[in-house]
């Protein structure tokens, strides 16, 4: 929040003082300080009010089947809606195969963002013929994030050991629509 401020501050001063050097006329860098206070005002528009995001990544490819073992892009939208409610920010893999399973296509980024009502930002597919859950456990590492899956990642224990870590992992089910997340304390 303090960066988009400060960047405001001098992009209006280089405004002022183009229009001093200049005059009113106007010119490139006038143009270059208006464009960079417009950019610093939609930062600090769409800036999140909180000052720490509270990520969790979702095993979307474990996720779907969770209500009647049956493939449903719902069933990830209805634990994405009831981790955002906890005030979290789900950030969701899938292998590539995920359209074949849920449609009758490939599925990209921006159609499974849609599908989810969550910015294409937070969606993320497995490149073909490689699977999500290294790249899932390795994102989570980074975000210092939980992950929610019933998957217990056996095969992947050696390279990321956290995966045996009390609390980790999140399971879960939907349930008629019901989601019944192990969240913890």
């Amino acid at each position: 929040m303090v960066v988009p401020f400060i960047l405001l501050l001098i992009s209006l001063a280089g405004a002022v003082a183009s229009v001093l050097v200049w005059g009113p006329v106007p010119s490139l860098p006038l143009l270059f300080a208006l464009a960079c206070a417009v950019g610093a005002l939609i930062l600090l528009v769409l800036a999140p009010r909180k000052g720490r995001r509270d990520y969790i990544v979702v095993d979307g490819s474990n996720v779907m089947y969770w209500d009647a073992e049956t493939p449903k892009l719902e069933t990830v939208g209805h634990v994405v809606k009831a981790l955002e409610t906890r005030g979290l920010v789900p950030v969701i893999w899938f292998d590539a195969n995920v359209g074949y399973l849920v449609s009758d296509r490939y599925m990209g980024v921006e159609r499974l963002a849609r599908a989810l009502t969550v910015p294409s930002r937070q969606v993320f597919i497995a490149p073909k013929g490689t699977p999500a859950d290294p790249l899932l456990l390795n994102g989570a590492a980074v975000l210092k994030a939980r992950v929610v899956t019933n998957d217990r990642f056996r095969d992947w224990v050696a390279d990321h050991p956290q995966v045996q870590q009390p609390g980790f992992l999140v399971p879960g089910q939907v349930v008629r629509g019901t989601v019944r997340l192990d969240l913890g304390a």
